[in-house]
């Protein structure tokens, strides 16, 4: 008997042309193994309708076709259920496919869910909101925010606002209960991570694993503006654990107590939440298409090429806020000197 898949296609993410899907689902998937509907959505939401519907309906696997909103609709609508969730990215981030190796070709991740091997895999919960990859306090939940609020998008947009707003950023006090005990910490962000990275191959936890059981909790603590450029580059090569201003340590359930309310993020998604924040998760609860065939820059096309790119533009971004440190010093130093 051949499994039923219902691919949920999001029109408006990314930039990939849609129509050119459909018919690279058509030419690619498995026709011997698989029969398939697809269906577009047309609001925020819709897609966890959808996905909801096949779920009840018995389908096999849905799978989410779009950036990482349409990715976490689905996903939350498959817990606890033998339905599975396959991924075809169309998005910028697209942090929870990176994390389980889906290439960001779509003829390539149609090859994935043709192999078909699916994992049980662990997801969490904050204050009730389900995540995927990581949900986090203090500044990332600051900056998802301010990106979420902001008209321009893409990656270096994300960055700007990082730099910008981080030498503002004042961190907080957070009073931290474990299996392990309390304890408080002063810190610039919490991060509680289920996955490796937050997206676009930004490795706030590396060595995170989805099938473990338990979450990476990254603490960062307060820095100076100066190593700001350091702990983006560790972002991305996979090193941040070892800055001396990270710790990280493990838990499957913790309460976190802060001195106000404010922002949070799951996987990107800014919401507003109170001073008690309850985070657990949820051991093999979800089943998803992984990929165990990879291939080098099958995740990461021209990965060098890219980077090379990425740390022109950053350093462009950095030299242009230091500029504006710069003169903003030269600026008060000129106030400061007494008058003739």
């Amino acid at each position: 008997m051949k499994q039923r898949i219902l691919f949920i296609i999001n029109p408006i993410s990314g930039t990939k042309n849609k129509k050119a899907i459909l018919g690279t689902i058509a030419d690619h998937l498995d026709d011997e193994r698989f029969e398939y509907e697809t269906a577009m959505t047309e609001y925020a939401g819709h897609a966890e309708e959808l996905a909801k519907a096949a779920v009840t309906k018995g389908i096999d696997i849905v799978a989410a076709v779009g950036g990482d909103g349409t990715v976490n609709e689905v996903a939350r609508a498959v817990v606890h259920s033998n339905t599975a969730l396959a991924i075809i990215p169309c998005g910028s981030g697209n942090g929870l496919a990176r994390h389980l190796q889906i290439p960001m070709n779509a003829a390539k991740a149609i090859e994935v869910i043709n192999r078909n091997h699916v994992a049980d895999l662990d997801y969490g919960k904050i204050n009730e909101h389900p995540f995927f990859c990581t949900c986090g306090m203090g500044f990332d939940a600051f900056i998802s925010l301010k990106f979420a609020q902001s008209k321009k998008r893409g990656f270096m947009t994300y960055i700007d606002n990082t730099l910008r707003e981080g030498v503002k950023y004042k961190s907080e006090t957070y009073t931290i209960t474990t299996e392990e005990g309390t304890f408080e910490e002063n810190a610039f962000l919490i991060a509680c991570a289920n996955a490796s990275q937050y997206g676009n191959n930004a490795y706030i936890a590396p060595k995170a694993s989805m099938e473990d059981g338990l979450m990476d909790i990254i603490i960062m603590k307060p820095f100076s503006t100066i190593e700001a450029p350091q702990i983006i580059m560790q972002l991305f090569n996979k090193t941040l654990p070892s800055n001396n201003h990270v710790e990280v340590m493990q838990a499957r359930k913790l309460h976190i107590s802060r001195p106000n309310e404010g922002a949070i993020h799951c996987d990107g998604d800014p919401m507003m939440m109170g001073k008690e924040l309850d985070i657990e998760l949820f051991q093999k609860s979800f089943k998803a298409v992984v990929n165990l065939q990879t291939e080098e820059g099958s995740i990461l096309p021209n990965p060098i090429p890219f980077f090379s790119q990425m740390t022109l533009d950053l350093f462009k971004v950095m030299n242009t806020h230091l500029n504006h440190m710069n003169s903003h010093l030269a600026q008060m130093k000129n106030k400061m000197k007494p008058k003739p």
